[in-house]
């Protein structure tokens, strides 16, 4: 396993250093420039552009500045801020525990609801309970995210006034839990809703086909009952394919993330990156390209453990 892991970490290194040359002049070439966030290019002179330019950095080829780029992150610098003045690092790493609270209660509410009627759908297959949570699964999966979460609020916030429209917390420095806790649920639960959809299917489809085999059959057979054939013997084996899912959702509610917390303006990692990318910030949008392509690549290396202790058939 150790020497799995080594391996799979080795391989990391050319697909993150690919990732970040495409990335890299993805950004630089696309449209606008972050000069227009200090100056007027169209009122300022050329003289003046060109200052502007070389303080960002941006005075040289393309290719130099990756470089440059990349020298620096092999010391641990990310670069500044081109917006906020600050080092890349440590905005990532300023945002990153709100983001990871709101993923943990997202994955929560997600697994929570999910494992059970996925359950149940599955051994009570072809019944009321399965098509409604069948029909359940397919809205959740086809509603996009943005027209979910403007729904919650329009319900929620704007029409029985119970839950706040957007933020972390209410108009007081002070931490209050409860505070904090009613301002997580709308973005929590948009979050959690792709997930737990798709969740839920697997989950009914893995249940289904362990209750199918031999060994189900032979434990009723031995005359024991439906409730320990079902959470003894069944449920283990279909649990595999969710558990190994555990190393995915990571990176997948990042990505969920950036829509949901700029929705409700909860100051996370998606929000950053959603407001480097509308103002130029090149150094902040690289950092956060980066580190959400570690976590792809972390996630599924944490799927193949997990797999892999789960089932002794796997072997590394």
């Amino acid at each position: 396993m150790f020497k799995f892991i080594i391996k799979r970490i080795l391989h990391a290194i050319p697909l993150l250093l690919i990732i970040s040359v495409i990335s890299f002049f993805i950004i630089q070439l696309a449209p606008g420039s972050p000069v227009n966030m200090f100056i007027n290019p169209e009122v300022a002179s050329p003289i003046d552009v060109e200052m502007v330019k070389k303080n960002l950095g941006l005075d040289k080829p393309i290719y130099v500045q990756y470089l440059i780029w990349l020298k620096n992150v092999l010391k641990g610098d990310f670069g500044t801020s081109f917006l906020h003045s600050r080092p890349v690092m440590e905005l990532i790493m300023e945002r990153l525990p709100n983001t990871l609270i709101l993923a943990l209660v997202a994955t929560i509410i997600s697994f929570l609801i999910a494992i059970p009627s996925g359950i149940i759908s599955a051994i009570k297959r072809n019944s009321a309970y399965d098509y409604a949570f069948s029909t359940l699964s397919f809205i959740g999966v086809s509603l996009p995210s943005f027209w979910f979460g403007l729904m919650l609020i329009l319900l929620f916030s704007l029409k029985l006034r119970l839950l706040p429209s957007g933020g972390m917390r209410s108009n007081f420095d002070e931490f209050v839990l409860s505070d904090r806790l009613v301002h997580l649920i709308l973005p929590s639960a948009v979050l959690a809703m792709g997930s737990m959809a798709s969740k839920m299917r697997y989950m009914r489809s893995s249940m289904l086909e362990v209750i199918n085999q031999d060994y189900i059959r032979t434990a009723r057979s031995k005359g024991l009952s439906e409730r320990i054939v079902i959470y003894k013997h069944a449920l283990r084996n279909a649990l595999l394919p969710i558990i190994t899912m555990l190393g995915l959702i990571i990176p997948g509610l990042f990505s969920g993330a950036v829509i949901t917390e700029t929705i409700f303006s909860w100051p996370g990692l998606g929000r950053l990156a959603v407001e480097a990318t509308f103002m130029r910030d090149y150094p902040v949008i690289m950092g956060v390209t980066m580190f959400s392509s570690a976590l792809v690549v972390i996630g599924s290396l944490i799927a193949d453990i997990l797999y892999a202790i789960v089932d002794p058939r796997i072997k590394y």
